[in-house]
């Protein structure tokens, strides 16, 4: 038998533990709330550069199932981040608002990138 849920469950309570200590500060820039999106972001490009290293150094899936879905499934944060636009939408910080959906989704998206392409260079296939 594999050891799937071994990995799953290591890799999901080491990102709990860190988002909880990342998320539990409550960092804002003026009203714009970044500790979710420091989390996202770091998540983000920890899933880009594991998920070329796997392809790219062809190594075991057990490093997607402990890193791409297990810690960063939990460190990042899809429902606390609609959960903090919606509220700054609650009090009319719309700009603040649109600015933060912003930054979490290209700031995430970019991260995936720049995670792809330091492994890359790292191993040669960049």
């Amino acid at each position: 038998m594999r050891l799937d849920f071994v990995y799953l469950a290591a890799g999901a309570l080491l990102g709990v533990f860190i988002r909880y200590y990342v998320t539990g500060e409550s960092l804002f820039v003026g009203s714009l709330p970044i500790s979710v999106l420091i989390v996202n972001i770091i998540g983000s490009f920890i899933l880009g550069a594991s998920a070329a290293a796997v392809s790219g150094l062809g190594l075991s899936q057990d490093y997607t199932l402990f890193l791409g879905i297990g810690f960063c499934g939990t460190l990042t944060t899809m429902s606390t981040f609609a959960y903090e636009s919606m509220n700054l939408v609650g009090v009319g910080e719309f700009a603040t608002a649109g600015a933060y959906i912003i930054l979490n989704v290209g700031c995430s998206f970019g991260a995936i990138l720049l995670g792809r392409a330091v492994i890359n260079l790292l191993i040669g296939l960049g």
